[in-house]
């Protein structure tokens, strides 16, 4: 193994095995830190945690023991894969996730870079962009779990680690890996700018020697050129069967591709307040999947006030709890029952509809949009699945991904 990927949720593990597996190189996505060894051959680990808004001390514990495997792999960098709009709040959990890595690895300089151009995210001097606007203008100022309400990502950043944070603008990313090298503090955080694919691309040359790196998926464009990988396509077997779409995301894209599914499917609301007070009966509800003409929706995806009422009356993490363990209940049912297309959007809604199938490591196929690949569980019984970050993808993303899911590539 070459290069190791700790990923703190489950989409942002599938968004940059994509990035990886598109570069050339040959990778898999692990649920969990693994209990045996890779195979020897893999050029590339992900280790998918669902640590992004866990407790601090449980998020540097599982970080800490997704790099030590990673090592013992041969993994010979480090990546922390985050949200490329950074999502954390003043607590963490990058800053002191970052720190553990950064002692663990004995990290002097580590560059931290979250843009990802293709889906409409850059830095600029220091500032995080999503598409022309700021990103607490961009809806994630309204994020139920990490609301982000400053842009720029040094002081965000610096909030959460006594650690140096500084920054190369992009007047010098813009003259190359050399120039970006030059620039390289001896110790400490480096916010690097970045607002074209060829920046990213310019900033991976320039990390060739770096231990540690911490960004979204697109930190990872020009990483296995270092090691000698060529570009190609993932392969894909076509997968046929029952399908179904779980959306737990309330952001502004992903309610939006709920709008549009729902004028030509099925669909199935579930409320806060009817996951939390139990009144939604898992075996009914994979029935009704089930008996749908067409792959229907099964969705939580509500209006930021909607979802602000919920939390003010029954607690944030009681609400999110109760629909994540139905989610993950209804897909294990669903699983069991023969259901062999999810398509799913949502950080923490993938993480419990992975834990709910009990995969263990998923392989990568080719992609459904840009951050977004189907992957495929391969166990007693085959699924197709697609792990949507909630921002990615376009209005007709669910349709699209259940139609390609069947075809070969």
């Amino acid at each position: 193994m070459k290069i190791g990927v700790i990923a703190d949720d489950f989409t942002g593990a599938s968004d940059i095995a994509l990035t990886l597996a598109e570069a050339g190189m040959s990778v898999a996505q692990f649920i969990g830190v693994p209990q045996a060894d890779a195979d020897p051959e893999l050029g590339a680990g992900v280790v998918a945690l669902k640590s992004r808004t866990a407790p601090v001390a449980q998020a540097v514990q599982e970080s800490l023991a997704a790099c030590r495997w990673l090592q013992s792999q041969g993994a010979q960098q480090i990546i922390l894969k985050v949200c490329s709009t950074f999502d954390s709040t003043a607590e963490g959990n990058i800053g002191p996730v970052l720190d553990a890595l950064a002692t663990q690895l004995q990290a002097q300089t580590v560059i931290v870079c979250p843009a990802f151009p293709e889906n409409g995210r850059s830095v600029y001097m220091g500032h995080l962009f999503v598409n022309d606007g700021l990103l607490n203008e961009s809806g994630m100022q309204d994020h139920p779990l990490t609301p982000m309400i400053d842009a720029d990502i040094r002081r965000v950043l610096a909030s959460q680690t006594s650690t140096d944070v500084h920054h190369i603008p992009a007047i010098d990313v813009m003259k190359g890996a050399q120039t970006i090298r030059e620039k390289l503090p001896r110790s400490g955080f480096v916010i690097v700018d970045a607002i074209r694919d060829e920046d990213l691309l310019q900033i991976g040359k320039a990390a060739a020697d770096q231990t540690l790196l911490c960004g979204g998926s697109g930190i990872a464009l020009a990483l296995p050129a270092n090691f000698g990988a060529v570009s190609a396509p993932p392969a894909w077997l076509a997968m046929h069967g029952a399908g179904v779409v779980i959306s737990g995301s309330c952001s502004c894209a992903t309610r939006a591709q709920v709008a549009a599914y729902k004028s030509v499917a099925p669909s199935y609301e579930i409320t806060a307040q009817s996951a939390v007070e139990g009144r939604v009966d898992v075996q009914d509800l994979a029935k009704w999947v089930l008996t749908q003409d067409a792959p229907p929706l099964v969705y939580s995806s509500a209006d930021p006030s909607v979802v602000k009422a919920a939390q003010d009356q029954f607690g944030r993490d009681r609400s999110a709890e109760a629909i994540e363990t139905l989610f993950s209940n209804l897909a294990a049912e669903l699983s069991r029952r023969g259901v062999t297309r999810i398509v799913v959007a949502g950080g923490e809604t993938s993480g419990a509809v992975v834990k709910g199938l009990g995969a263990q490591v998923l392989n990568i196929g080719p992609r459904l949009a840009a951050g977004v690949p189907m992957v495929r569980v391969d166990q007693d019984r085959p699924l197709a699945l697609a792990l949507k970050s909630g921002n990615f993808g376009h209005e007709t993303f669910f349709s699209d991904a259940l139609a390609k899911m069947e075809q070969t590539a």
